[in-house]
């Protein structure tokens, strides 16, 4: 068995924290509320959370295209989501498992991008949507500190080209002594101290 790949132990965390917030989503909550994705409600955040972080991540390492009948589904109207939620996760862990699948490039829509830059963004929606959906759900997020730095680092690396699609909104400024996790959510636009 050849070793993993160093980001998979961090890719796992980042699937266990997830789980996590959508295990605590409440289940009388209605989600058509709003969200700090201006574009999205509760359940189509959630059902674009689930779609690309589970579904997606897993089709990513196998290289085969998300079949249109999950992109149409809406998760959140089977009562078990968070369950099957939290049991596609382990399996989308466990296909990155394979060094091969962080070698070589995946195809995005025509243009190849390297696996692991693939990789580290999906690192970034599984906590950075993460935050998203605990906000809107009243719910909590706990990022540990290699992961924070780990979300800062990436949310550098992709924020410019994010602003310019409109995943990410201009930063937000923070006081002195912020925490590594509210630097890395402030770099994305979002507010760590709104409530």
């Amino acid at each position: 068995m050849n070793a993993h790949h160093p980001m998979h132990p961090l890719l796992a965390r980042a699937a266990s924290v997830a789980s996590g917030v959508a295990a605590a989503v409440p289940a009388d909550l209605p989600l058509d509320g709003p969200t700090p994705c201006p574009e999205f409600d509760a359940r189509a955040l959630i059902n674009h959370w689930v779609l690309y972080t589970s579904h997606g991540l897993e089709h990513r390492a196998r290289r085969v295209d998300l079949p249109e009948e999950l992109i149409a589904r809406d998760f959140t109207a089977d009562a078990d989501w968070r369950e099957a939620y939290a049991a596609q996760l382990e399996k989308a862990v466990a296909a990155w498992e394979d060094p091969a699948a962080w070698e070589g490039d995946v195809d995005l829509g025509g243009s190849p991008f390297p696996a692991v830059g693939i990789a580290r963004m999906l690192v970034l929606e599984l906590l950075l949507h993460g935050w998203d959906v605990a906000r809107a759900t009243g719910g909590r997020i706990e990022v540990d500190e290699e992961l924070a730095l780990l979300t800062g680092e990436i949310v550098a690396e992709n924020a410019e080209l994010f602003r310019q699609y409109g995943g990410f909104a201009e930063p937000v400024a923070l006081p002195d002594g912020a925490s590594a996790w509210e630097r890395a959510l402030a770099a994305s636009g979002r507010d760590p101290r709104s409530r």
